[in-house]
């Protein structure tokens, strides 16, 4: 069956993105080509994941308010909170509140710096 195995993150300011999920993540980024785009390594084999990219933004940037129109990734964390509060702190905004997935866990949205929406997982099979 098929599987996600590479992600993109679209940015008006690159700099500003690659501060961003480094700081909150510890994600490192590499630049590739001179294309005005990054590969995005999220951390080590065998840990569950995958790899992606970060590319410059070539149209409009997402607009308060609007429906979701893109893929949006999930990062799994340890504390949903946490991550959370950091994300704020480095300059994102809360997209949905944190909420209980009966059985399965705790579920937050956020935007990141630049308008894109992004997960945060924290299992728990006692939430609810």
């Amino acid at each position: 069956m098929p599987r996600p195995i590479h992600f993109e993150i679209h940015a008006a300011d690159p700099a500003r993105a690659i501060r961003f999920y480094g700081e909150l993540f510890g994600w490192t980024f590499t630049a590739w080509g001179d294309r005005g785009f990054w590969l995005v390594k999220t951390g080590e084999a065998p840990e569950p994941g995958i790899d992606g990219g970060l590319v410059q933004r070539r149209g409009a940037p997402p607009t308060e308010a609007q429906a979701v129109n893109a893929f949006p990734c999930t990062i799994g964390v340890n504390n949903v909170d946490e991550t959370l509060a950091r994300a704020l702190v480095l300059g994102a905004l809360v997209a949905v509140p944190k909420v209980a997935i009966p059985g399965v866990g705790w579920l937050a949205y956020a935007k990141d710096t630049e308008g894109n929406i992004f997960g945060l997982h924290q299992v728990d099979v006692t939430a609810g």
